[in-house]
């Protein structure tokens, strides 16, 4: 994932639920009554809007499906309630950032911070390179802290305006965002997946790292030409005049290059390895400061005054990091994209978490995870069917743990002694967690990552799914490795 120390502090200490009595037909059908559901709620019914409260239930509704079958196979409800609070209690971390996130947002675009970003961003990036950009961009910064889910808050966030100004698809900028932000956080020592499949394969980082960088490096060149071909061929013939854009964001906010210094203090902090948390909340007060300072009409207007004074700028500050704040601008397209929804923006996205922890930690407690994994290990018998297997069941725990660690603890402790008995080097198959696990998490719009990513970049998934070409090429690359025995490793003998 993603950020720092989200969820769970011990991931690996986790204890993984077998049920003997469970069978393979009976741990599938929570599954496939969760499916059908969310399709015909997303598809059918709300669309889009299927996150602001409607998949959330359809998610409990799938718990409880998972719930009669555990009553069926005399799982109790004590036991049920305490997988799902220690499934909550491990997102408890990842909640606080989600608001934290969302205050952030909101002092960031009171201040100018995010609209200098654009500002000196539409001179610099043109529509032709900006996606490909975009990619490097995200990439050495989520490199450089570890966290793909701290580059979407900070310099993924002011990406996405800017792309919008260029008259380029949200969707476009937010999966070429994604793209780099995933592929630095693979790559990053600093990382907790990355320290995370290793430690689950049996491995050690730095040969894990090395191993991944077979599959990971060709994936992310295909990305960039991909998006280098698509800024030749995109039509951006109705993008509004930017001279006129910049003139508008230089009347409405005071422009300097002086408030880089916020965020580049904030990702300083994060490369020191500064918790999220921490890191997140000091950019909000600094933001808040630099607000008082660059900005004080902004301010009293936010406040709803007609004078600049300590309680207007209090009030100002707070409606910020807490409401839904507009700047008001003479181009509506602009006035739009200068929208902060604070942290009540971010309780839709939190509820979402929620009783996708609650389906997680019942599906757990039935020991229906632990039963999927091992029907899919006892169907191949073959290397590359040991490879295949392990990514479906990553693909699978994605979509119903909704959670990326369970995605690459689970499968990493099932597969760990078949990898043995084939002879292969724990490498193989931590890059195969990371490859299938880590990066899919975010196409899942009712995982902990999906949720995370739309919530903050203001794009649905399904917007953005199919240009995060990063991450649903990367299951692929590594199952290309495996069938062609590129670089498979095997264990050292004696």
């Amino acid at each position: 994932m993603e950020s720092q120390n989200i969820t769970p502090t011990n991931p690996q200490n986790e204890d993984i639920i077998e049920n003997k009595e469970l069978s393979i037909w009976e741990a599938l059908i929570p599954i496939i009554a969760l499916v059908v559901m969310l399709f015909f709620n997303v598809y059918y019914i709300y669309g889009d809007e299927a996150i602001s409260g409607s998949n959330q239930f359809v998610l409990l509704m799938g718990a409880a499906v998972a719930a009669i079958v555990g009553f069926y196979n005399k799982v109790t409800y004590k036991q049920m309630m305490e997988e799902v609070a220690k499934n909550i209690k491990s997102t408890s971390s990842a909640l606080i950032i989600l608001l934290l996130v969302g205050s952030l947002a909101g002092t960031w675009l009171i201040s100018g911070i995010i609209p200098t970003m654009i500002y000196y961003g539409l001179q610099i990036l043109n529509p032709t390179i900006f996606l490909a950009a975009c990619v490097i961009i995200c990439a050495i910064i989520s490199i450089a802290t570890g966290s793909s889910w701290t580059t979407s808050a900070t310099v993924g966030i002011a990406l996405i305006g800017i792309g919008d100004t260029l008259g380029i698809s949200l969707g476009m900028t937010a999966g070429a965002v994604i793209s780099g932000a995933y592929f630095g956080d693979k790559m990053s020592p600093l990382s907790d997946t990355t320290n995370l499949a290793p430690a689950m394969a049996g491995g050690e980082l730095f040969s894990h790292i090395k191993y991944m960088a077979y599959t990971t490096i060709p994936t992310i060149v295909i990305t960039l030409l991909v998006f280098i071909v698509i800024g030749f061929t995109i039509d951006t013939s109705g993008t509004p005049e930017i001279s006129e854009q910049l003139h508008v964001i230089d009347n409405a906010f005071n422009i300097s290059p002086w408030l880089f210094i916020v965020p580049v203090l904030i990702i300083g902090l994060i490369i020191k390895k500064t918790p999220p948390v921490v890191a997140l909340l000091i950019g909000t007060l600094f933001g808040a400061i630099a607000a008082v300072i660059a900005q004080p009409e902004i301010v009293t207007t936010v406040a709803g005054s007609d004078e600049f004074t300590f309680n207007s700028a209090y009030k100002g500050v707070m409606n910020a990091i807490t409401t839904k704040t507009s700047i008001q601008t003479s181009n509506a397209e602009l006035t739009k994209l200068f929208t902060s929804k604070g942290m009540v923006g971010m309780l839709n996205t939190i509820w979402l978490i929620l009783c996708a922890m609650v389906f997680g930690g019942v599906m757990d407690a039935i020991g229906a995870l632990a039963r999927i994994s091992k029907a899919l290990l006892n169907l191949f018998d073959s290397v590359f069917g040991l490879f295949a297997s392990t990514v479906v069941s990553c693909l699978a725990l994605n979509v119903t743990a909704s959670d990326q660690y369970l995605a690459i603890v689970v499968p990493g402790r099932m597969y760990a002694k078949a990898y043995k008995d084939k002879g292969l080097a724990p490498e193989n198959l931590s890059r195969t967690l990371e490859d299938s696990g880590t990066v899919t998490s975010v196409l899942i719009p009712w995982n902990t990552c999906g949720a995370y990513q739309s919530g903050v970049l203001n794009v649905p998934v399904l917007d953005y799914f199919f240009f995060a070409i990063f991450n649903w090429l990367s299951p692929f690359m590594t199952l290309i490795f495996a069938a062609f025995r590129i670089k498979i490793k095997q264990l050292a003998k004696g």
